[in-house]
C-alpha cells in the first residue's frame, strides 16, 4: 500500500524539529533549514513504478505544459520498482519492504557545488539510518554500508526538461524490511530489519529521511552562500561544511582499494585512499608512491574489512 502523503509530511515535520544540528549556532541552523525547506515538501507515492526518476521527468513535462514549474524538492516514492537501475545500468532489486524514492532538485547551484549533491544525498541517508541505531557508513561516493554489506545506494542524474530547464534527480534505494536478495547480486547486501532485529516503520523512516535531506541540501546551499560572501570557489580555502560532515560518516580513508570507472567490470588500478579534496574528488596513492585524484568512477575495498 503506498505511503499516505499527509502522514509522511507530518513525520517529516516531526523529525525536522528533532534534527541533530550541533555545533551550528541557532542563526546558522535557521538559515540552513530555510535553504533546505523544499526537500520533500511535495510528496507523491505509488504502489508500483518502473522507475521513480522516470515519473519525476513526466511530472516536469506535465507542469511545463500547464505553464508552471515542478516544485523544487518534489519526491516520488514507490512500494516496489520494476525497472530500477543503479550506476552503469546495473539492476537494482527493489521489492516490497524497501524504501525507493527520487527527488528533483533544480540546477541552481554553482557547478563546483552541484558536484557535491551526491554527498548531500549520502549524508542524509547515513544520518537517517544511524538515527535507528544502525551503524551505517559511506563508501565514496554513493554506497551505504553496514559492516561489509551494502544497505543502500544513491544515483544522481542530471536531466533537461522539455522547456530546457536543467534538473538534478537524486535516486535513493535503501533495504529496510526487504531481507531476501537474489543469488546473483554482485555485492553482498543486508537490510535494516536484519540489523535492528525487528521490522522498521517505513513511513516514519521516510519522514526522518526527508528531514535529513532538508538539512544536508540546506547545508550545501549554505556552503555556497558562505563561499560567495568570502569570494572563493569550492576549490579554494577551507573544506565545505557539507564535506566535513560527510567525512564523519565515511570509512574509505586509509583503505586499500581497486579503482575503475566501472570497477566491477573494468578495474583500472589498486591504490590507498588518502583523502577527499574540497570538490569531492578521491585522492589516492599508488604502490609506487604516485598521487592520483579521481573525480568520477568507483572503488572496491580490498582490505580485510572489504565491503565488496
Amino acid at each position: 500500500m503506498p505511503f499516505v502523503s499527509t502522514q509522511i509530511l507530518q513525520y517529516r515535520q516531526e523529525f525536522l524539529s528533532r534534527l541533530e544540528t550541533r555545533p551550528f549556532p541557532p542563526s546558522d541552523v535557521t538559515q540552513i533549514l530555510r535553504y533546505g525547506a523544499p526537500a520533500g515538501s511535495v510528496f507523491e507515492s505509488h504502489e508500483y513504478l518502473d522507475r521513480c526518476m522516470s515519473r519525476l521527468q513526466k511530472l516536469m513535462a506535465a507542469a511545463e505544459e500547464r505553464g508552471r514549474v515542478l516544485p523544487a524538492g518534489t519526491v516520488v516514492a514507490a512500494d516496489r520498482l520494476g525497472a530500477s537501475t543503479g550506476r552503469f545500468n546495473r539492476h537494482w532489486h527493489a521489492p516490497l519492504g524497501g524504501l525507493w524514492l527520487a527527488m528533483a532538485w533544480p540546477d541552481v547551484l554553482l557547478s563546483g557545488f552541484s558536484r557535491l549533491l551526491p554527498f548531500a544525498a549520502g549524508l542524509a541517508c547515513c544520518r537517517a539510518i544511524r538515527g535507528l541505531g544502525v551503524d551505517a557508513c559511506l563508501k565514496w561516493v554513493n554506497d551505504l554500508l553496514v559492516g561489509n554489506r551494502k544497505v543502500g545506494g544513491i544515483l544522481c542524474e542530471t536531466v533537461v526538461s522539455p522547456a530546457g530547464e536543467q534538473w538534478h534527480i537524486l535516486g535513493i534505494g535503501i533495504n529496510v524490511n526487504n531481507c531476501c536478495f537474489p543469488a546473483d547480486l554482485q555485492l553482498p547486501a543486508t537490510c535494516m530489519q536484519e540489523v535492528v532485529g525487528e521490522p522498521v516503520d517505513l513511513a516514519r523512516f521516510m519522514g526522518r529521511l526527508l528531514a535529513e535531506f532538508s538539512w544536508s541540501l540546506g547545508l550545501l546551499h549554505f556552503d555556497e552562500a558562505c563561499s560567495l560572501r568570502e569570494q572563493r570557489s569550492c576549490e579554494e580555502g577551507r573544506r565545505s561544511l557539507l564535506l566535513s560532515s560527510w567525512l564523519d560518516y565515511c570509512d574509505s580513508i586509509g583503505r586499500r582499494v581497486e579503482y575503475g570507472f566501472d570497477v566491477l567490470n573494468k578495474p583500472m588500478y589498486k591504490a590507498i585512499v588518502r583523502g577527499i579534496d574540497p570538490c569531492g574528488a578521491l585522492q589516492m596513492t599508488l604502490a609506487d608512491g604516485t598521487s592520483v585524484t579521481e573525480f568520477s568512477g568507483e572503488i572496491r575495498y580490498l582490505d580485510d574489512a572489504s565491503s565488496s
